[in-house]
C-alpha cells in the first residue's frame, strides 16, 4: 500500500511551497476519490447542499477549492472525484458522529484530515471540556474505525496550526498548551503511516515574507494567500504518493 511506502515521506518542515506545474497522475487509477475532512478551515464557506463531487460551491473558497482546481484542470481524463466535508466548529468527536455518511459511504481512496484547533479553542472559551488526551484518543479511534472498513485507504494528516499575532490567538495558553495537540497529530500520522503536513512551520516561514494579516488575520482562518500555501503543501505531499 502507498501508505506503507510513504510513512516517512514528511518528517520535517522542508515541504516546498511551489510544486511543479503538472501533477502527474498518469500512473494512478482512474476514478480516484479524494475526501477532505475537518472544521471551518476546510469548510471555507462551502455550500453543503452541493454535496456531490467536484462542484465549485461544494468545495468552498479555501485550500480544498484551490487543490481541486489544480487537480481537475490538469487531469481531465482521470475521472477524479473530490469531496469537501469540513464543517465549521467541528472537533474530532463531531467528525465521528457523522463519519458513516460523510466518509464511509463515499469510500475515499485518499482521506485528508485537518482537525484539532477547535478541540483546543472551544476548551478555552468554555464551550467544550476536552483535553489533549481526549483529542488523541478520539482521533485514533476514528482512524481505526476507518481502516477497518477501508484498509487500503491512503491517509494525509495536516497539522492544526495557529499563526502568531492573529487576533484570535492572543492568549498565552495557545503558546503553552496548543503545541501538545500539534505533537499528537504528528505522532498519530507516524503511528498510522500517514503523510504529515507541518502547517505550523509552513506559516511561520511565510511570516518571514509578509505579516499575519496577509496570511491568516485571526491566526486560525487563512486568507486566500494562506489557503494557497496550504494547497501547495498538500499537493507536494500528493505528487510522490501518486507517481509511484
Amino acid at each position: 500500500m502507498l501508505r506503507r511506502k510513504f510513512n516517512k515521506l514528511i518528517a520535517s518542515s522542508a515541504i516546498p511551497l511551489i510544486v511543479s506545474d503538472m501533477i502527474d497522475m498518469s500512473s494512478s487509477k482512474d476514478g480516484l476519490t479524494i475526501l477532505f475532512q475537518g472544521d471551518s478551515i476546510t469548510d471555507a464557506g462551502r455550500d453543503r447542499s452541493r454535496y456531490y463531487a467536484n462542484h465549485a460551491g461544494g468545495l468552498g473558497d479555501g485550500y480544498v477549492g484551490q487543490i481541486a482546481t489544480d487537480l481537475l484542470g490538469q487531469n481531465h481524463d482521470k475521472n477524479l472525484k473530490i469531496y469537501n466535508r469540513g464543517i465549521s466548529g467541528h472537533k474530532v468527536y463531531q467528525l465521528a458522529d457523522r463519519w458513516e455518511e460523510d466518509c464511509m459511504q463515499l469510500k475515499p481512496d485518499i482521506l485528508s484530515i485537518l482537525i484539532g484547533v477547535n478541540d483546543f479553542w472551544h476548551m478555552l472559551n468554555g464551550h467544550y471540556d476536552g483535553t489533549a488526551e481526549i483529542y488523541d484518543r478520539d482521533f485514533r479511534a476514528l482512524i481505526d474505525r476507518t481502516l477497518r472498513e477501508l484498509p487500503d485507504l491512503e491517509l494525509i494528516i495536516a497539522e492544526p496550526f495557529c499563526v502568531a499575532g492573529g487576533s484570535a490567538v492572543g492568549s498565552e495558553r495557545w503558546v503553552r498548551e496548543f503545541p501538545a495537540y500539534q505533537e499528537l497529530s504528528k505522532k498519530i500520522a507516524e503511528d498510522y503511516g500517514a503523510a504529515f503536513i507541518p502547517l505550523q512551520s509552513i506559516f511561520e516561514e511565510a511570516l518571514q515574507k509578509s505579516d499575519v494579516s496577509y496570511w491568516c488575520p485571526d491566526g486560525v482562518h487563512p486568507s486566500m494567500a494562506g489557503s494557497y500555501i496550504m494547497a501547495e503543501a498538500w499537493l507536494s505531499v500528493l505528487a510522490p504518493m501518486i507517481s509511484k
